[in-house]
């Protein structure tokens, strides 16, 4: 199977972006914009360029195999997980249900929290044709429980920087959420931000997923850098 070329440009930027590879699993540092699989836009999704990438640099006759057992929402940055092997995609996937692996994520928001840290409880219920999440009354519909922890970690004169453990995995969970205790992410207008971000996405970024490897069996503990366009932020001291 033939794939499209990779330019020199882009090789090195993804080859700069994979943070953890082995012959089982891909960790991937995703860009904003970037979508991880096929939708109705009919960009080329991640998994796609990836695939082109590893045919390239290995010099792969055949097809290259490249599962997704979760995903980023194309406006969100930061670790995306690959699995090179049915095996690794099938008990990845599991663990994703069973929620074995954990996740963290950095949030910008565009309030502070009335608590320094707490656990959201909410009922989520998803409206797929305005593809938005709206938090609900227990009972209602399809409604889903949501859970996660958060905690407040550093200021900028106008931003507001939350870690958030997410323990649930539900459709834009983190951005309804906390939109619902009034602290909206920056650049998200979906969910009431003022204004959008000039990358077109959003101040939310997957930081570190631990978990242990569904072939090796050993633990794989993973934190993205931040994208460049996180500014005006002194991070230093939490790097």
């Amino acid at each position: 199977m033939e794939y499209r070329t990779i330019g020199r440009a882009e090789y090195e930027d993804i080859e700069s972006r994979i943070l953890y590879e082995d012959n089982h699993i891909i960790i991937y540092n995703k860009a904003v914009g970037d979508i991880v699989q096929g939708d109705k836009t009919g960009d080329e999704c991640l998994a796609e360029t990836l695939k082109a990438f590893v045919a390239r640099r290995d010099s792969k006759p055949g097809k290259v195999f490249m599962g997704i057992p979760h995903r980023l929402d194309r406006p969100v940055s930061g670790i995306n997980i690959f699995a090179k092997t049915s095996k690794a995609l099938e008990r990845l996937s599991e663990m994703f249900r069973n929620g074995d692996v954990h996740k963290t994520y950095w949030a910008l928001c565009c309030e502070a929290p009335a608590q320094k840290e707490a656990l959201l409880e909410n009922w989520m219920s998803r409206n797929e044709k305005m593809n938005k999440s709206f938090i609900v009354k227990s009972g209602t519909g399809n409604a889903k429980l949501a859970r996660l922890k958060y905690r407040h970690i550093a200021d900028t004169d106008r931003y507001h920087l939350l870690e958030v453990e997410l323990m649930t995995g539900r459709h834009h969970q983190i951005r309804c959420q906390l939109a619902g205790m009034g602290c909206v992410i920056k650049g998200d207008l979906k969910y009431g931000a003022p204004r959008s971000n000039p990358d077109g996405g959003i101040c939310l970024h997957s930081r570190n997923v631990k978990f242990i490897h569904p072939v090796k069996k050993t633990e794989v503990d993973i934190t993205a850098p931040l994208p460049s366009s996180w500014k005006g932020l002194d991070l230093s001291a939490l790097k």
